[in-house]
């Protein structure tokens, strides 16, 4: 199988778009990245799932180019009807641009692609003068995945499970491998840490915003905790610049 039909199978039957715990962790990158973000600038967002947030970012910049290898996701994310954003069915490493970037997303992508060195490193090469690169990634370290593993649901916290093969991810990252790859990729992190501290699968966690149990205040605290006990968080970010 070819990249490009294995990303259409893996669009076919992902299932992210109508999760609440998804959008809360989304909505706390944007939250995290923005005060990163400069006035009539140009974004570069690699990989758009069903287009949440891209919804999200589109507002904040005078164009939004997004690029994608599947059909599937680019449709669902042109059907939020978002006027500033520019769609481009394309596999990351073979996207060549006319232009340079202020800002470029990589929002949980570097665990899904061949090389995430090399896509880095690309990155780096379409970054403007003073551009800057967004990443998200799971987290192996994550409080869930460790209670999975002293459960016996998993040998190791880099173990990739069920789920994990499902979502079309390669490999799974903690805090000292994400810096490594933004290191030999040739980037300086300006700023990186952890996103909602997350005690629980994301299936319990829906569970829990559909009940009730989850609710603005609950969400904030989560937020505060990832920050604050990065290893224990759902997702690592990392907010980076070309290497002088």
């Amino acid at each position: 199988m070819d990249e490009k039909t294995f990303l259409e199978s893996l669009a076919a039957t992902y299932t992210t778009a109508d999760s609440p715990q998804d959008a809360a962790i989304r909505s706390m990158a944007l939250r995290t990245f923005m005060p990163h973000f400069e006035p009539e600038s140009r974004a570069l967002e690699l990989g758009c799932d069903a287009g949440y947030m891209t919804r999200l970012l589109a507002p904040h910049f005078r164009s939004l180019t997004v690029v994608d290898g599947s059909s599937i996701f680019l449709d669902k994310a042109r059907s939020q009807g978002i006027p500033n954003a520019v769609f481009i069915q394309s596999l990351f490493e073979e996207f060549e641009p006319a232009q340079a970037y202020d800002h470029i997303f990589l929002s949980y992508v570097l665990e899904h692609v061949l090389d995430p060195r090399a896509l880095l490193h690309k990155v780096r090469t379409l970054l403007a003068p003073r551009g800057k690169a967004y990443i998200v990634v799971p987290n192996e370290r994550a409080l869930s995945r460790q209670m999975a593993r002293h459960m016996g649901l998993i040998d190791t916290l880099d173990t990739m499970t069920d789920n994990d093969r499902r979502h079309g991810h390669r490999r799974t990252y903690d805090r000292v491998k994400l810096d490594r790859d933004i290191t030999a990729a040739g980037l300086v992190s300006l700023h990186s840490g952890g996103l909602m501290l997350k005690p629980f699968a994301d299936f319990q966690l829906n569970a829990m915003h559909a009940s009730g149990l989850l609710g603005a205040p609950q969400l904030e605290g989560l937020y505060r905790l990832g920050l604050e006990y990065p290893d224990l968080a759902g997702s690592l970010f990392s907010v980076c610049r070309a290497a002088a």
